[in-house]
Formats: structure tokens, sequence, C-alpha cells
């Protein structure tokens, strides 16, 4: 254990902080795999005209002869993005982020991405970060590319600015059930912007159910399908927070909530659809097998 652990700590090796100057080489590297770096890529093109600062994270590459083979960036989430076949320049990419990641200490909610770059990398940080609170391995990533299979739900649509109050409670309830703790932090808290935040970018989809006689754009009702586009990036809309309210699942609203988020992203947003899932949730695979979505990869996310 202890050969291993100083094997670990020798790891820096290609490994660097990229600037606001690489951030063209980072993105390119993203487009190898536009998929599985979604969420990264979604962080560099908000940098982009801005900068790495503003948006919030740190940004690794690791290199060999000059060339940046992958990249990691470390913000509330970290994500390694290491879209080589070679297995010896993959451990070479992921010894290079553990030893950046244990000089800078844990800061992240958790690591998420392609499963063999998440896993290879809390392999080599499980010795030096705190536990982990879960880690789940096997998370399918689904894409699709071409129009629901299923019809959509006609009633499922963008959230409206004013309805936040009603849409809050869902996107609560949601992380509760998925996450195990809930992200309420106060008016004003990150979790709240952040609902605030798709709601204004229009990548907040509802059905929501009003009371019989309510007409008009009232807030009131109840939110009975919610889902978002968490990240929008190199072409690719990745779907989050899928969510069915308790007394009205088995009613399919999944699956026809779903067509309907597609619909409306493949067509306004971007051509490819995707998301991923936990591999336990046979539920929700089948509804989304049955849209048309299909499995291109794996990820996986360690929790903290």
């Amino acid at each position: 254990m202890v050969q291993r652990r100083a094997a670990l700590l020798d790891g820096r090796a290609g490994g660097r902080v990229l600037g606001d100057v690489d951030l063209e080489a980072a993105l390119a590297v993203c487009a190898r795999d536009a998929v599985g770096s979604v969420l990264a890529t979604a962080r560099l093109e908000q940098a982009v005209g801005r900068s790495l600062r503003a948006a919030g994270g740190t940004l690794w590459g690791y290199e060999e002869g000059g060339e940046l083979l992958a990249i990691c960036y470390a913000g509330a989430n970290m994500v390694p993005v290491i879209p080589v076949d070679d297995p010896h320049v993959v451990s070479r990419a992921l010894d290079a982020f553990a030893g950046l990641a244990r000089g800078q200490g844990r800061r992240c909610s958790s690591i998420v991405g392609p499963a063999e770059a998440v896993l290879g990398l809390w392999a080599r940080l499980r010795y030096f970060w705190p536990a982990a609170r879960e880690v789940r391995e096997d998370q399918p990533s689904m894409v699709i590319e071409h129009a629901p299979l299923i019809t959509a739900d006609p009633r499922v649509r963008r959230s409206l600015p004013d309805e936040f109050d009603i849409v809050l409670p869902a996107c609560v309830r949601m992380f509760t059930e998925e996450v195990g703790y809930s992200p309420v932090s106060g008016p004003g808290g990150p979790y709240e912007t952040r609902v605030h935040g798709l709601i204004a970018q229009g990548r907040s989809f509802v059905r929501i159910d009003r009371p019989e006689g309510v007409v008009g754009r009232r807030r009131s009702g109840d939110v009975v399908f919610k889902a978002e586009l968490g990240a929008v990036a190199g072409g690719v809309a990745q779907v989050q927070g899928v969510w069915v309210a308790p007394d009205r699942r088995g009613e399919r609203l999944s699956e026809t909530g779903m067509a309907a988020v597609v619909q409306i992203a493949r067509g306004e947003v971007a051509p490819l659809v995707s998301l991923y899932v936990n591999s336990y949730n046979t539920r929700a695979l089948a509804a989304y097998r049955a849209v048309g979505f299909r499995q291109v990869g794996t990820y996986a996310t360690v929790l903290f």
C-alpha cells in the first residue's frame, strides 16, 4: 500500500493548469467525444469570450509531444475528458490529473463523466480524499438523434418565469429522491439560482395540471412531469432531472413527457439529445428506450 501511494504521488508528469489561451485546443479535445464531454464543453463554451475564471472552475490538461490529449474541468463537479484509445495514455493522463487534484484538495461535490475516466481517477484519489458518499459505477449514456418514436405529450412545455414558485418544489423533490438530501439553501442560494437560470434560458420543461376551473397562466397547479436541459454544448443537449409526481407514476408520463422534450430540444436547441441514468433504474431505461434513446457508452458518478 505504501508503494502504491508513493507511485500515485508521482503522477503530475505531463499535466498542467490550462489558461484561456488553451480553450480552443481544449474544445477540440472535447469534440472527439461530444456526448461524453458535454458537461465540460458547456463550461468551456461559457469561458470563450469571457474567461475560465468567470466560468467558475479550473481547467487541467494532459499533453504528450506538445499535443493536448485530455482535459479535466475542476469546478463544482470534476469532469475528466480523455477521448483516446491507448490505455497507456489514459493511465498517464489519469495519473497527471490525480496529482493535480491532490495538490488542490477536494473542492467538488462529484466526479462525473465517462465511466473509465471517472472510476480511474477515483481509484487514484480514494487514498487521499475523504470517503465518497456513493459511487455509481454503471450509468448508461443514451442518445437520440431522430424524432421520438412515440407521440409527445402536448401539455409538456417550457416553464414560465412566473411559475418558479411551483417548479422549484418539484425540482427539490427530484433532487432529494435522486441524491438523498435537499439542495435548498434559501432564497438566492446556488440551487435556487440554477433553477431560475434554467427557466430563464428556456431549458426547463414541465407539465402542470391545474385545478378544474383555473385558466390562464396563474401560478397554481401541480407539476406532474418535469425535466431540464442541464447542459447544452457541442451540438448536444443533455437532459437531466427527469421527474414524475409519485401519485402519477404508472401513467406513462415519463415516456410522453420525454418525447415532448426531445421534440422541442431537437427542433430548437441541438440535433442530438443525450442523458445518463442509473443502470438499476429499469423503469426509466425502458421509458427512454420506448422514446427512441439508445445506449452509446457508460457514465459513472462519485458523490461526496
